[in-house]
């Protein structure tokens, strides 16, 4: 979507998509209830096998990486298990950094936003975030957050919920509560081209797109998604900065 008169960035209201109905609640408060259950619901096909298929960045290389959206350090631990030793994580949920800090791969974990994380300026070779910008409603303060806190010539690596899915499928971020009720958690839909507007204008270029698509590794998880095969569900794109 263009910049509007205040500069913002994307995203489309989810509300004209929704096929579901759920009753849907804040971040903060979603991923506080969902957290025990998170990582038997999230799987490794919608982002950790798009991180797998990236030519860009050379993981061993990276030095010292901030973890964005770092949740209970799914995406912490799979840059451990690459090689990258030194990562920061932020999250805004404190029930989420709790889980991450048991798991004990982050150097630092941080109770703060996204757009504003209170971490060094330019001190990261690798910023990374997974399965965050559909909760919020403004690209640009993330980028440019992004932007602030990587060193010259670093690379970021952003997974997204693909918006032909959640447009296709009507579909929110969501979860079931202990009490068996479906609960959506605030979903914008950001179109690509909203994310390359906002990573131009902080000061990005491209260097690596992938798109995941529904395929046999999925219907093997979710079999009744079959009428979605070969949709894309999942993308990563990756940044850097400077030439």
């Amino acid at each position: 979507m263009p910049v509007g008169a205040a500069g913002k960035i994307g995203g489309m209201e989810f509300s004209g998509f929704d096929a579901r109905g759920y009753r849907t609640v804040d971040v903060r408060t979603g991923y506080a209830e969902w957290v025990g259950k998170y990582e038997d619901t999230v799987e490794d096909v919608m982002d950790l096998a798009l991180l797998e298929r990236l030519v860009v960045p050379e993981w061993t290389s990276v030095v010292r990486a901030a973890d964005l959206g770092c949740g209970t350090g799914r995406t912490g631990q799979w840059l451990r298990d690459q090689g990258v030793l030194a990562i920061d994580g932020v999250d805004v949920t404190p029930e989420m950094l709790a889980r991450a800090r048991e798991r004990g791969v982050h150097a630092r974990l941080v109770e703060g936003d996204v757009t504003a994380t209170g971490l060094d300026a330019e001190a990261y070779d690798l910023v990374i975030s997974s399965l965050v910008d559909e909760h919020l409603a403004d690209l640009g303060p993330f980028y440019r957050e992004a932007w602030r806190i990587a060193a010259p010539q670093a690379t970021f690596v952003l997974v997204a919920f693909h918006p032909h899915f959640i447009m296709t499928s009507g579909m929110p971020t969501h979860f079931t509560n202990d009490a068996g009720e479906s609960v959506a958690i605030t979903t914008n839909v950001h179109l690509i081209s909203d994310h390359v507007a906002a990573a131009l204008a902080a000061g990005w270029r491209l260097a690596e797109l992938q798109e995941g698509l529904i395929d046999d590794a999925w219907l093997a998880v979710k079999p009744k998604w079959a009428r979605y095969r070969d949709h894309p569900i999942s993308a990563a794109y990756v940044w850097r900065k400077g030439a």
